[in-house]
């Protein structure tokens, strides 16, 4: 029986190509770091390395490739943001719908002193950047707010958050996890201090590798969290301030560079615009058909435009671990199912604490495996001997 996968939401698959062959080149015909040498092969990656951080530049409106940082992955990317940018006493803004990526780091450094208050949003995932404007404080320092949700699919409107936070002078943080390839985003024109993306999801790269975008007067004022060997100033046994060195100590993720750097190229080529008009096709059209089957209840934005391709099912007559189970064993469809880690976001919602069966369409998802996946749900949703009132 072939797979469907629709877990895009979580890692993006199949990738491109390009993505594995470079990687592969690397490992084979390379195999050399960056700034550890002056051989050929070690400025090859340099160069490659360089053409990453421009390639991503270009994709998300940054003007700077030098404060382009390359992490280890989109969480690590907002614990540098909020460990190395709070301090006792700062208070911070996010949304009702984030990730336990931010939520986790928040809480632990509310332990020491920081504050912080979750902008409320509507049912269906959505804030008004107005609630955001009435919480501010006098010492609020920070406002972070994930642009998609990887729960309900909803996009915040991070221009007017980002009009807001220009107004009161405070930094602007953006967690592009679930719109980084999916959506335009222009850091430059919205404002933004900082963006936090991960290579693996719509950037369609590998696992293990992120992007940390920052804001030339941000970076000044952010505190390494991580610090060691950089290749660079190796006279020296204190962090090089200049960038990106400055937040990129240890050796890097060089397969991931040739990978990320392969999936850059491929969404420039192809445009993001082509690429989020195909998600909104396969969402929409999954939406639709999800509208026609009793027993469920779909979570977040009902409307195919406004929001990424996240679309979260609450069976309301069965179980809906076992109904992700059944996905998988009968149908052959690949889902995730619970709590998303976000589970402010499923309280938003209204799903906490059963969680919900989510279903996420990518580039390579085609109308026939949403329709077979639509199919599949009608069948669990009304089949007799699974409900759970049967």
């Amino acid at each position: 029986m072939p797979s469907i996968y629709l877990d895009n939401a979580a890692t993006s698959f199949p990738k491109p190509p390009a993505v594995a062959e470079a990687m592969l080149r690397y490992m084979q015909e390379n195999g050399a770091s960056v700034n550890r040498g002056v051989y050929a092969s070690a400025q090859e990656a340099g160069m490659t390395a360089l053409l990453l951080r421009e390639e991503l530049c270009r994709l998300f409106r940054h003007g700077d490739p030098a404060h382009c940082v390359l992490t280890s992955g989109n969480t690590m990317g907002l614990n540098m943001v909020l460990r190395g940018w709070l301090r006792p006493g700062d208070h911070c803004l996010v949304s009702a719908m984030e990730h336990n990526a931010v939520m986790r780091p928040l809480q632990a450094l509310a332990e020491n002193g920081v504050t912080f208050d979750r902008v409320p949003c509507d049912g269906q995932g959505r804030m008004d950047p107005e609630d955001l404007r009435r919480l501010i404080r006098p010492n609020t320092r920070l406002v972070l707010i994930a642009h998609g949700s990887n729960v309900g699919g909803g996009v915040q409107d991070a221009a007017a958050v980002g009009k807001i936070c220009r107004a009161y002078g405070i930094p602007f943080v953006l967690d592009a996890a679930q719109t980084a390839g999916h959506w335009e985003i222009d850091f430059d024109g919205w404002g933004l201090s900082a963006l936090s993306a991960p290579g693996h999801k719509g950037l369609m790269g590998p696992s293990g590798i992120g992007v940390l975008l920052l804001a030339p007067e941000f970076a000044r004022g952010l505190t390494p969290i991580v610090t060691g060997g950089t290749g660079s100033a190796s006279d020296l046994e204190v962090q090089p301030m200049y960038m990106p060195d400055r937040f990129e100590s240890g050796t890097p993720n060089l397969p991931g560079i040739y990978g990320l750097e392969a999936a850059a190229a491929f969404i420039l080529r192809t445009g993001v615009p082509v690429l989020q008009a195909h998600e909104t096709d396969m969402t929409g059209r999954l939406l639709d058909r999800l509208r026609e089957i009793p027993y469920i209840r779909i979570a977040g934005p009902r409307e195919r435009y406004s929001r990424v391709g996240v679309v979260s099912v609450d069976f309301q007559e069965a179980d809906n671990a076992e109904a992700a189970f059944r996905l998988e064993k009968a149908y052959g469809i690949l889902t995730r199912c619970g709590l998303h880690c976000a589970p402010a976001a499923h309280r938003t919602l209204g799903t906490f604490p059963q969680g919900t069966v989510r279903l996420s369409p990518g580039w390579f998802t085609t109308a026939a495996e949403v329709d077979a996946a639509a199919a599949a749900i009608a069948e669990i949703a009304c089949g007799k001997g699974f409900r759970k009132n049967s």
